[in-house]
């Protein structure tokens, strides 16, 4: 029964963030390249519209790793509704649907459904990065880091503002970790 509750939870999570493409707005523009290898590992969420999955997210992260397919296996994992509370991990698997740029990814938690994820702000030193989606209802602020500089996090809020997101919905996540 639980495995059943978990695949219908899924479903649902796919629903919510894959939309329909008729309601979308213009595509995004994305960063020109992304090396794939250099954007693998440990991306701690710094703010971000929530999904109803992570609306009490404390300490997330986001975790990817290049499998030989070239697909991209994720993990997302947080702490819920407090620094101790319940682990959540999610495992959706990326795919990269434009090859030229790379910053394009189909994010799949539920077979047949990848909902838009696109890489819209990339610092230099792969440090920071912004993730959005066409239809301007979630996007990620993510960096290698758990905090970072408050005129960073202005600068990329005003990012996210340009592109057309109601910033208002735009949540910092609680990020504590040991030293």
């Amino acid at each position: 029964m639980k495995t059943f509750k978990s695949i219908l939870f899924l479903c649902a999570v796919c629903v919510t963030i894959s939309g329909c493409q008729s309601m979308s707005k213009q595509p995004l523009e994305t960063v020109d390249y992304v090396d794939i290898e250099r954007f693998m590992g440990d991306w701690y969420v710094i703010a971000h519209v929530p999904t109803f999955i992570d609306d009490n997210a404390y300490n997330a992260v986001e975790s990817y790793e290049l499998e030989p397919d070239g697909t991209i296996a994720t993990t997302f994992r947080f702490r819920e509704g407090g620094f101790d509370g319940k682990l959540k991990t999610y495992y959706p698997k990326g795919f990269v649907t434009n090859t030229d740029s790379n910053a394009v990814w189909g994010m799949q938690f539920v077979w047949p459904i990848k909902a838009d994820y696109r890489i819209v702000h990339l610092t230099e030193d792969y440090d920071q990065t912004i993730i959005g989606r066409t239809k301007r209802d979630y996007v990620w602020i993510m960096a290698r880091t758990p905090q970072i500089p408050a005129e960073d996090y202005q600068a990329m809020m005003q990012q996210i503002a340009d592109m057309g997101y109601d910033t208002s919905e735009v949540i910092k996540i609680p990020q504590r970790w040991p030293e």
